[in-house]
């Protein structure tokens, strides 16, 4: 079996094992959904003034889709991870043509696909709860879809990597919450930048989740994102971001054990 052959089964094994766990399948799809029903409401209640939800609506656009980007993979993966160690079944693994790398990748392309179905129900609702304009166009769209892959594909390594450590399924799931939460509103998604104190703002480019959260506001709201560097800042922040995917899947590929 080619090495397409072998990835394509998995897939299919990878996705079928999805479906089956129907609590799983529930709460993938509604967890980001009350997050959007209930941040879309501040959002609507609170128009003005200062503190906290108080932006134009498409401003939140990147923090909603960060919660299925970031939550899911890290997760998903990770729990996938350290189930397959506590059942020996990465030495089963060994004895077959799949590699450590290939699995991976099986695995991420199931959550490129479960994710990417959260986000266009996501994005239907933040549209039609917030009033959130964004732009339809076939270059917006095109830059959301690879925004999305390319940030599923950073956190699915990362979550290789916590399952792959992690001393169990409950460790996982309290590691990738503790690695979640900072980030998801300490990563300019939610809370803006003007916010936090002055000197955290360095702290904010070592989450690969800034440059996700910066990428699709330039996408989805241009003039809030000033142009850098050689690139555009939609672009830019994609180059970016893709180099942190290629660099953490290798390393969670090669984190995951030959053995149990």
């Amino acid at each position: 079996m080619t090495r397409g052959g072998r990835v394509a089964a998995s897939v299919r094994a990878g996705w079928r094992s999805f479906l089956r766990r129907r609590t799983a399948v529930f709460f993938t799809f509604l967890f980001p959904l009350l997050i959007v029903v209930i941040f879309g409401a501040l959002v609507q209640t609170q128009p003005t003034g200062g503190g906290l939800f108080t932006e134009p609506a498409i401003y939140y656009v990147p923090g909603y889709l960060a919660v299925v980007v970031l939550f899911t993979p890290l997760s998903r993966v990770g729990s996938e991870v350290a189930r397959h160690r506590e059942g020996n079944r990465f030495e089963k693994l060994a004895t077959t043509p799949l590699t450590r790398g290939e699995w991976l990748l099986a695995q991420t392309v199931v959550n490129v696909v479960v994710i990417g179905l959260a986000a266009l129900l996501l994005v239907a609702l933040v549209v039609a709860l917030t009033g959130a304009a964004i732009p339809l166009s076939p270059t917006v769209g095109a830059l959301l879809v690879a925004y999305v892959v390319v940030g599923v594909a950073l956190f699915c390594g990362i979550g290789a990597i916590i399952g792959a450590t992690a001393d169990s399924q409950d460790g996982v799931i309290a590691t990738s919450n503790t690695i979640a939460l900072p980030l998801l509103f300490l990563s300019e998604t939610f809370v803006p930048l003007a916010l936090l104190p002055d000197w955290f703002e360095p702290a904010t480019l070592l989450s690969p989740l800034t440059y996700f959260a910066r990428g699709v506001r330039a996408t989805t709201d241009g003039g809030a994102v000033p142009p850098t560097g050689p690139f555009a800042p939609e672009l830019g922040y994609l180059l970016v971001l893709g180099a942190l995917a290629a660099v953490f899947v290798a390393v969670g590929a090669l984190a995951l054990p030959r053995t149990d």
